[in-house]
């Protein structure tokens, strides 16, 4: 029964191959079109992340140490006083340098005094509070505004939108030129997404020399206006072409 049975199975796979196969190299013949789409969409940032510099100077390494961590102090209590919770503040390590001038008269540096430097980052979610977060901060210990990083709460929802739109933006191509050589747009047989990316807008300089002024900073909440940031992204899509009987 066995060695009867055999020959059969292996007909039936034998005819099976034969009827796919030449389906498979005809589909695999098929006429494609290769584009790239692109997508952008704007949004209003609705975070910052804000770095102050705390910076001070003394003769000796501990008064410079001691006198940083006083009015670093003070500038996160500035900080808290606006209710921004615990976990949005930072206080970043001491970085303590020794400072130097040249004596032409002996030739050689001498030591002066040693600076020390330390950064206080606050990540904020109201922007609205922005412009007395600096004035605060500023008069209460930090000395530089070392930069406004304009940030997304939501990134997912811009970037999906942003692929929507470069998606459209790809079939609308092709459609285009299958139209002009006489074809038709058939399925999508590839898709592959090729870049992302988020533009920030970044304070100008203006703002940060602003900002180390404390009645300019508090009475100029335009100087910190966030822009919006430009989310885009990139893909490729391969479509099938329907030409002649096909179409």
């Amino acid at each position: 029964m066995f060695y009867r049975l055999f020959p059969l199975w292996l007909v039936v796979v034998a005819a099976l191959f034969t009827a796919v196969g030449p389906a498979a190299a005809q589909d695999d013949d098929r006429s494609t079109v290769s584009v790239s789409g692109e997508g952008t969409v704007t949004a209003q940032p609705d975070q910052a992340l804000v770095r102050f510099g705390v910076v001070t100077r003394a003769e000796t390494a501990g008064a410079a140490r001691t006198q940083n961590a006083t009015a670093a102090k003070t500038a996160m209590n500035a900080v808290r006083g606006l209710d921004v919770p615990e976990e949005k503040l930072q206080m970043e390590s001491l970085r303590l340098q020794p400072q130097y001038e040249y004596n032409d008269e002996e030739n050689r540096r001498e030591l002066v005094g040693y600076e020390a430097t330390r950064q206080v980052v606050v990540e904020l979610d109201r922007l609205d509070v922005l412009p007395q977060l600096v004035a605060d901060v500023v008069e209460g210990g930090a000395n530089e505004l070392d930069g406004i990083d304009y940030r997304l709460s939501d990134r997912t929802q811009f970037r999906n939108e942003a692929l929507r739109e470069a998606a459209r933006a790809a079939r609308e191509k092709a459609r285009l030129l299958a139209a002009t050589l006489d074809a038709q747009l058939g399925s999508v047989r590839t898709i592959n997404e090729q870049s992302f990316d988020f533009v920030r807008p970044q304070p100008q300089r203006a703002r940060v020399e602003m900002a180390k002024t404390t009645s300019t900073s508090q009475g100029e909440p335009e100087a910190y206006a966030a822009g919006e940031i430009e989310v885009s992204a990139q893909v490729q899509v391969t479509f099938d072409l329907l030409t002649g009987p096909d179409r």
